[in-house]
């Protein structure tokens, strides 16, 4: 199937069929990945993204020191 590339703003755009959008089930303001692979564009939906995947790979290796900042001032308080 073809589209056109159109302006849009500084960019250009292209539009998502909805027989492939309904496909891959994304609709309007879904967040996408792009990139330019072997010479093609390249487009899937963005991986959701999860508080308990992203703690899940916290480990006592790659956990940043507490910073003591001094003594709290003016009017400061922690």
């Amino acid at each position: 199937m073809k589209v056109k590339v159109q302006a849009w703003g500084n960019s250009l755009g292209l539009r998502i069929p909805k027989v492939f959008a309904n496909a891959l089930g994304v609709g309007s303001g879904s967040e996408m990945e792009v990139k330019v692979e072997d010479g093609a564009l390249l487009a899937r939906p963005a991986a959701a993204i999860h508080l308990e995947a992203l703690l899940a790979e916290i480990t006592a290796e790659n956990q940043h020191s507490s910073t003591d900042w001094g003594d709290a001032s003016g009017a400061e308080a922690w």
